[in-house]
């Protein structure tokens, strides 16, 4: 949440902190700010709103500052407004700053006591000025590191100075911060993908480091005001799965290159000669492992909890799941015979960091499951295996949750084999099933446009009601949560067995139930509760692999998956809950990609 552009140059800079900050709108989207220092003065513009409305301020009055930073803002205190959005200056510094300042109070009286006065609602303020007063007596590094001192929280800045026009300064602490390297101007950016289009050679932050960028020359410190060196990161060249090309938005996009992205990813792990799963070197011998703790915010703890599924099924290995957010809270029982798994998409979620830090402190095993190598989940795994997705612009997960799911499947597969706990044939089995998911996603988005009629029931529902039994219940809770994020219409996932447990009470006349249905061994139990949300009168509809037009009477609309190893169905049943969330979203002309409060990347708790 929240997106940080600066660019130390021998030329105006606006242009491309615009472009960049377009890129990063993703992580940040209710306001926007550029400053620039321009004649010897901090000149700062920004605005509530999209980056849109920054680039029409600018147009009317451009800046021509030859080092600059830029925000965009995803609120966490104080309203969406000029006034709170991002950079916060005073007459020697700007700063922008994504994260939360938990001890902002107490800073502001303090700082206020001293004749500082505050403008805004936000917490940013408070390091604006810190920064301020120790820039009084002391020089600019230490100066940053006297005011990380004083900081309580998780924080990555972007920071000006009047007195030092060419400089740009970034700190962190528990948030990402990219450098970027370039011929003649360097670059300071929350990911890589707001630096690719400038360069593709990358340093990233570590906690504690602060850097300082002038066109010509880049340097680290660590806490101690010491100088340090850090490693140049090459990325990979792929500018194209950042585009939306033909596609109205990302999230269309998204959707239907899915089956493209699980083929890469496919290719990256399975043997095609040797018939085998390419998953070796892992932290912990699998056949000591005593037992297997997954851990995921949002999406990611959906993924997590269908694999708790595959795990059991194909393993001896007791499996727990865990949201991030409560694991880090909680009195837990470390064990060095444990694999901790962490899931996240952007590689860089709070929760989820704070969760596998606590569990290197604690000196187990850990494995982390993410879509960006270098991210920082990534970089502190003693293990990684990634999901081969591509760039993920759109804020709600399509093609990322698909892909940790495939990912932990093939973890299953793979520990079952090498702990021998599978038959050869049944492991070879898995594998030329599984090599048949690309086509059979594709087959399914084939028929995307029976969903399209589907999602007018929805328009005027006041709630949704999403249910399965096994490995279909995570992914009703997916589905759910997809409607949610998407249409902010109120839906709940349950697991079918639970109807009478409380939530038949919510079936009414013309209510949308969802039934995920395949025909596995909880297929007769599951179409006993749809009868039961029929019989009071709710719409269902029925994603299935099973074609009997008897069961099918009295359904609403059935959408039909195609027919595959057990083990597939939740990939084939996540897409059209994927296309149903899309389409209710557009007909209610929602923000497809960018829905209201959310952000892609949660960097503070």
């Amino acid at each position: 949440m929240c997106g940080i552009i600066g660019i130390a140059s021998n030329k105006s800079v606006s242009s491309n902190i615009i472009q960049s900050l377009k890129k990063l709108e993703y992580r940040g989207y209710d306001s926007a700010g550029i400053a620039t220092i321009v004649n010897g003065n901090i000149d700062e513009k920004k605005c509530s709103g999209r980056v849109d409305n920054l680039e029409k301020i600018l147009f009317k009055n451009p800046t021509k500052g030859v080092s600059g930073i830029g925000h965009v803002r995803w609120a966490t205190h104080g309203i969406p407004n000029t006034l709170n959005a991002h950079p916060h200056s005073s007459e020697e510094v700007s700063v922008v700053h994504n994260g939360i300042i938990e001890n902002s109070n107490q800073l502001k009286q303090d700082l206020e006591k001293k004749g500082y006065k505050f403008k805004s609602q936000t917490d940013t303020e408070v390091i604006t000025f810190l920064l301020t007063d120790f820039l009084k007596n002391l020089d600019l590094v230490d100066a940053i590191n006297k005011t990380l001192d004083k900081l309580h929280g998780s924080f990555a800045l972007g920071i000006l100075f009047k007195k030092h026009k060419d400089i740009v300064a970034g700190a962190r602490r528990g948030s990402p911060l990219a450098v970027g390297y370039g011929p003649k101007e360097n670059y300071l950016g929350s990911d890589s993908y707001a630096l690719k289009s400038m360069t593709n050679k990358i340093t990233y932050l570590d906690d504690g480091d602060i850097c300082l960028l002038t066109n010509n020359r880049i340097e680290f410190y660590n806490s101690k005001n010491k100088k340090i060196n850090k490693e140049i990161l090459t990325l990979s060249n792929d500018k194209h799965t950042a585009e939306k090309g033909d596609y109205k938005d990302f999230m269309s996009k998204e959707i239907n290159e899915q089956n493209i992205t699980v083929k890469t990813c496919i290719k990256e792990y399975i043997d095609q000669i040797r018939k085998g799963i390419n998953i070796y070197n892992f932290p912990i011998n699998p056949k000591e492992i005593q037992k297997i703790i997954l851990i995921g915010c949002g999406t990611a703890f959906h993924s997590c909890l269908t694999a708790k599924y595959w795990l059991e099924e194909l393993t001896s290995i007791s499996t727990e799941i865990d949201i991030a957010s409560e694991f880090r809270y909680r009195k837990i029982k470390f064990n060095k015979k444990y694999l901790y798994i962490f899931v996240s998409q952007s590689g860089e979620t709070a929760d989820t960091f704070a969760a596998l830090d606590l569990c290197k402190k604690n000196n187990v095993k850990t494995c982390s499951i993410v879509n960006v190598v270098e991210s920082s989940i990534a970089r502190n795994s003693d293990f990684v295996l990634p999901i081969h997705a591509g760039p993920e612009i759109g804020v709600a997960s399509t093609k990322a949750f698909i892909g940790q799911m495939l990912v932990l499947y093939i973890l299953a597969i793979k520990l079952s084999e090498v702990r021998g706990e599978i038959s050869k044939s049944d492991y070879e089995k898995n594998i030329f099933d599984l090599k048949k998911l690309p086509d059979l996603i594709k087959e399914t988005l084939d028929q995307q446009d029976k969903i399209q009629i589907i999602a007018k029931d929805f328009l005027n529902a006041k709630g949704a009601m999403f249910l399965g039994r096994g490995l279909s219940f995570p992914i009703a809770l997916e589905g759910a949560l997809k409607l949610k994020e998407l249409s902010y219409l109120h839906a709940e996932g349950y697991p079918a067995g639970e109807m009478k447990h409380g939530p038949l009470a919510l079936i009414e006349e013309g209510l949308p139930v969802v039934i995920l249905a395949p025909k596995d061994r909880y297929f007769e139990k599951t179409i006993s509760n749809m009868q039961e949300v029929i019989a009071r009168g709710g719409k269902v509809i029925l994603i299935t692999n099973e074609n009997n037009k008897i069961i099918s009477e009295n359904v609403r609309f059935t959408f039909e998956i195609p027919a595959a190893n057990n083990n597939l169905a939740p990939f084939l049943m996540t897409i059209p809950l994927q296309l149903l969330a899309y389409h209710v979203a557009s007909l209610k002309n929602c923000d497809i990609d960018k829905p209201r409060n959310l952000a892609k990347s949660v960097t503070v708790e």
